[in-house]
């Protein structure tokens, strides 16, 4: 089957960004000029996929109210004549059709938004995508897990390699064999695993194609880890169940982690840096800071 939902997860409180998502969702923390968030969803409209269905929490309205229609600014704009402003506004709207679900019950952890997300998937193969980071890659991530999708059938996942040996327990850990130029069956998946005993350094996160008979393995599964309920467990389970499971590493890409403050900030200075209206007057500007 096609992949044609996405399931974005942003129902999480942000406390590594406090006070500034006290009142503001982390997903909505901009890069130069455009939410985090959006970035995510460009990639999955890149990808081909238009039913973006995005898990939220009560104080995440700002998402909501950022990909919808806004016809009193809209008359502004067109009213003060800022045509270039009027339209790019109008194609946020207009990029996919979303569908909203709010995150309820006690659980926590990261495979607890993406069950939130069973009702509308409708017994289909689906993609998950994190709101909080993305990477910048030629053809799009998701795109490139899809054409291994197309090939290899079972559960899909995005995979960067993890240069620096102390970020390793950052990350879930792949336990692979390789298959394919860049596609490595997944034996397992160790979530932050101690440096000196991850099994690789290709980190399996960021994004998935998964069946729909991880809902049902969620459903039953235990909180571990912190006392939250993991996606990688999940996906151990359908593993151990016989589910063929594979790391797509990503070509021709850059993943930003901006759901961490100092990654964040590079992640600020290095798009700042690309835009042509920027570039120069922000390379002066670092020029004579005394670093």
């Amino acid at each position: 089957m096609e992949i044609r939902k996405v399931v974005i997860p942003a129902a999480g409180w942000g406390t590594r960004f406090l006070p500034a998502t006290k009142a503001m969702p982390k997903e909505m923390l901009p890069v130069v000029d455009k939410p985090v968030i959006q970035y995510v969803v460009e990639e999955a409209v890149a990808s081909g996929v238009q039913d973006i269905v995005i898990v939220t929490g009560w104080q995440k309205r700002a998402i909501e109210d950022h990909f919808d229609r806004s016809l009193e600014l809209e008359k502004h704009l067109k009213f003060q004549g800022k045509e270039e402003y009027l339209s790019e506004i109008k194609r946020i709207a207009e990029l996919a059709n979303f569908i909203y679900i709010r995150q309820k019950g006690e659980l926590y952890g990261n495979a607890v938004p993406v069950l939130a997300a069973k009702p509308v998937i409708d017994g289909e193969p689906f993609a998950v995508m994190w709101g909080d980071e993305f990477i910048m890659a030629n053809p799009p991530r998701l795109s490139q897990m899809i054409e291994a999708y197309k090939k290899h059938k079972g559960v899909i996942i995005s995979a960067v390699r993890i240069e620096t040996k102390d970020q390793l327990s950052r990350y879930g850990i792949a336990d692979i064999e390789k298959v394919d130029k860049n596609i490595f069956r997944i034996k397992k998946i160790v979530e932050k695993p101690i440096p000196d005993q991850a099994p690789s350094n290709l980190a399996t996160h960021g994004a998935y194609i998964l069946p729909p008979e991880i809902f049902d393995v969620i459903e039953n599964i235990k909180p571990t880890k912190g006392g939250e309920v993991w996606l990688s467990d999940a996906i151990n389970e359908l593993i151990k169940a016989g589910f063929p499971t594979y790391a797509c590493e990503i070509k021709n890409g850059k993943y930003y982690d901006t759901g961490n403050k100092l990654e964040y900030i590079k992640t600020i200075v290095e798009f700042t840096l690309s835009r042509s209206e920027f570039s120069n007057d922000f390379k002066e500007y670092l020029k004579k800071l005394k670093l």
